[in-house]
């Protein structure tokens, strides 16, 4: 079993339009460094966004936000979150296995145009779409934090490596 395994094979069965990004799909890429949580990039339709919220919620996650989840499905409030509050990513959090999820907003690479060229890899049963290495690099410089200039590196490496082997 992978690590968020239950929420992967829910968003698939659900059909929620999404894409791995951040550490997992650093990982799943090729790069051996240590990630906790799951990011992801989502389409942002009020009805996508409410089948993620209920997934996440029906299986233990709470936002560390003071707000109603739900907000996040209906444009106007999310639209007013990203404006008046900054809000960059929704976290929701599972305190009693360290587990967190990230609805990425606020970012270079849009979820239509990571969906566009994101890799489909099969894990197990499941299928993952996961964001091609050049956008996770411009979405790294975007981040531009210690872990993200050697995630670049480790990136740049896969980038040429997967290169010779075609």
């Amino acid at each position: 079993m992978i690590i968020y395994e239950e929420i992967l094979r829910e968003f698939q069965k659900q059909k929620i339009k999404y894409v791995l990004v951040g550490g997992m799909a650093l990982n799943i890429l090729g790069s051996l460094r240590n990630t906790a949580d799951m990011d992801v990039l989502v389409e942002m339709s009020d009805q996508n966004l409410k089948k993620v919220i209920k997934i996440l919620t029906k299986n233990g996650y709470k936002v560390k936000q003071p707000v109603d989840p739900m907000g996040m499905a209906d444009k106007a409030t999310r639209r007013d979150w990203v404006q008046n509050k900054h809000m960059k990513a929704f976290n929701f959090y599972k305190d009693q296995e360290l587990k967190e999820v990230d609805i990425i907003i606020e970012t270079p690479v849009s979820y239509e145009k990571a969906r566009k060229t994101a890799l489909t890899i099969k894990c197990g049963r499941l299928t993952l779409p996961v964001i091609s290495v050049e956008h996770l690099i411009t979405m790294k410089k975007k981040s531009n934090r210690p872990v993200d200039k050697l995630d670049i590196e480790d990136l740049k490496r896969i980038k040429m490596l997967r290169g010779r082997h075609k």
